[in-house]
């Protein structure tokens, strides 16, 4: 990685650890917490950055706890790669959304598994929409900025929302 731009996924552990120390499954806990709602990680995906962030000087490894854990700290060359990456221009995500692809093929889909797979989105983002407003009201106070970026997530599902209804 040395060299190399930061993909998304180590830039956000790297933010993440701007918090303080922290093992992997921690890293993992606290992004789906502040980012899951508009950014997901996977376990593998944080397991395999960590090492790799660690081999370019961006982390410092520290000993291993309890059940072999090992907590992770950012760097001095860690905070300032994050700081190129937070400064570089930023491009749109690629949109992935399983409902809408299944939707350009609904020829090849009975009505009664389109309508079910149709009710089944809107009760998802229904959910994630009351998760998204909750997380949002929370950190209103504690992290202004995290708040800011949930609105994102909440756009997302009042827009898929109002997508699904017209189907």
């Amino acid at each position: 990685m040395a060299g190399k731009e930061l993909n998304a996924t180590s830039a956000a552990l790297l933010g993440l650890l701007h918090e303080g120390p922290m093992t992997g499954g921690q890293l993992m806990a606290e992004a789906t917490r502040r980012l899951g709602p508009y950014w997901t990680m996977t376990r593998s995906q944080v397991y395999r950055e960590l090492p790799a962030l660690a081999e370019a000087g961006l982390v410092r490894v520290g000993k291993p706890g309890p059940r072999a854990s090992v907590p992770y700290t950012i760097s001095a060359n860690g905070k300032r790669a994050f700081t190129r990456w937070l400064n570089e221009p930023a491009r749109i995500g690629q949109l992935r959304d399983p409902v809408a692809l299944r939707t350009a093929f609904l020829d090849y889909l009975s009505k009664d598994t389109a309508d079910e797979m149709f009710a089944d989105a809107v009760e998802q983002h229904q959910e994630a929409l009351a998760e998204a407003r909750a997380a949002a009201k929370d950190y209103a106070d504690e992290d202004p900025n995290a708040a800011i970026a949930m609105e994102f997530a909440i756009g997302y599902h009042r827009s898929a929302l109002s997508w699904l209804k017209k189907r």
